[in-house]
């Protein structure tokens, strides 16, 4: 007979950007956190509030603390804690060196950035770091992933893909790694929205639409989608193409979309409400949601494509090649979409080769707009595939397991690591203090 767990009611402190700010992880945990609070104490700590952490903590000591951390600036905050206050750090983007270089060097701490580069990779040449101090680093950044200080503090990791995490542990055989799936609730909207979004945007009743969700980078792999759409207009084809989300950071857009000349069949929103998303969605025909480079995330658009019964396109990257997939260049319609790629019968998405992009997109893209059977046969093994593995439910599960192993590990014990990691700055007024006969009032810092 299995033994039942102890009953006790862990509190945590939980380190995350909250809405309104516009982060996939403050949305996330917006999702998740009250399914947990049925068993759990949590308190949420994001960078407004961090600061009362300390006092709270020193106060009533939380059993765990929780870091969703990530590239995003929204999570720069949570750096100098995760060290100090060691706890289950989930890791959303598994390589963090646009992070760490963003923050150190736009504060021009380049020395700190140098040693904590060369701690993080002791065998990677030692003058690249000057190449980024000098602004030359960008895409480069993705072959080193600045891991080692929070692997080595962790008392554990958490990453959203299970091939991912035996990566982290072969590289850090140390740490403890755990899988979370990444779990996206659905979201709703009705038929009725969808045809007054599409009247909304003047898409006509039988044109396709094709749409990207999220903020608009290059790595979303704009650049290709724009010319495989211009292809697939030309062909005579009634499509359309939505680009939901900011686009400030893809400032050639306008350019593009003028030397394509397909303006006048592109819809570009800004950012959106999460509801609004849901109209989008349930007007859109196909979710294209690629990416390259990747700091191996899993996408929660994706997964929001998948729970919404849209068929999707993504990147055939080496982390995701346990999702079935089907090669678009082997398609041959109409048959059954499981005799089409007999190796991965049952197919969730079409795959996108980086080798062949443009050939590979416009077909897909191409048969998409036109075979309304593969159309529906992949958005109906999509929302199984995300029913069976993706929802937020099972995301919380899964977390009450984990976090359960991380409050009752100890802390790892790392003596080498950066002095910006462990310098306190204390020192002058613990030397005050003394010189003047108060040092007990100020042994707290010791």
């Amino acid at each position: 007979m299995l033994a039942q767990r102890p009953m006790t009611t862990l509190r945590l402190a939980w380190f995350s950007p909250l809405p309104p700010a516009r982060s996939g992880v403050a949305s996330y945990t917006a999702e998740l956190v009250p399914l947990l609070q049925h068993e759990l104490a949590i308190e949420c700590f994001p960078e407004s509030r961090a600061h009362d952490f300390i006092w709270q903590h020193r106060r009533a000591p939380y059993d765990l603390v929780v870091y969703q951390l990530g590239n995003a600036p929204f999570h720069d905050y949570m750096w100098p804690y995760l060290v100090a206050y060691p706890g289950l750090v989930v890791l959303h983007d598994p390589r963090l060196h646009h992070a760490r270089a963003r923050l150190l060097l736009s504060q021009k701490r380049f020395d700190s950035y140098r040693h904590e580069f060369w701690f993080d990779h002791p065998d990677a040449t030692r003058d690249f770091v000057e190449y980024a101090i000098e602004g030359l680093g960008g895409p480069i950044y993705y072959f080193w992933s600045m891991l080692r200080v929070l692997m080595n503090t962790a008392r554990v990791v958490a990453v959203h893909n299970e091939r991912v995490a035996d990566g982290l542990r072969a590289s850090f055989p140390e740490a403890i790694v755990r899988a979370i799936p990444l779990g996206k609730a659905p979201l709703a909207a009705s038929r009725v929205e969808r045809q007054e979004t599409r009247a909304d945007l003047g898409v006509s009743k039988t044109g396709v639409v094709f749409a990207v969700f999220g903020k608009l980078t290059p790595e979303k792999r704009i650049a290709p989608i724009l010319r495989a759409f211009a292809s697939t207009v030309r062909d005579g084809v009634d499509a359309w193409l939505w680009l939901v989300g900011d686009a400030a950071a893809y400032p050639s857009l306008v350019m593009e979309l003028e030397e394509l000349a397909i303006a006048d069949r592109v819809r570009v929103t800004g950012h959106v409400s999460e509801r609004a998303i849901g109209r989008y969605l349930e007007a859109t025909d196909v979710c294209l949601c690629l990416r390259w480079p990747t700091a191996l995330e899993t996408s929660a658009a994706w997964l929001h494509c998948l729970a919404a019964g849209r068929p999707t396109v993504i990147t055939d990257l080496a982390h995701l090649v346990d999702v079935p997939t089907i090669d678009p260049r082997h398609h041959r319609a109409p048959a059954p979409l499981s005799a089409v790629d007999p190796p991965r019968p049952g197919a969730v998405a079409v795959r996108i080769d980086l080798l062949d992009e443009d050939r590979a997109l416009r077909g897909a893209m191409r048969t998409l707009a036109t075979d309304i059977s593969w159309r529906e046969a992949l958005a109906s093994a999509g929302h199984a595939y995300w029913l069976a593995n993706h929802t937020i439910e099972l995301t919380a599960a899964r977390y009450r397991d984990v976090i359960h192993e991380a409050a009752a590990r100890p802390a790892p014990v790392c003596t080498d690591l950066p002095r910006h990691f462990t310098e306190d700055y204390t020192e002058l007024t613990r030397r005050i203090a003394d010189h003047i006969g108060i040092s007990d009032a100020v042994s707290f810092l010791r």
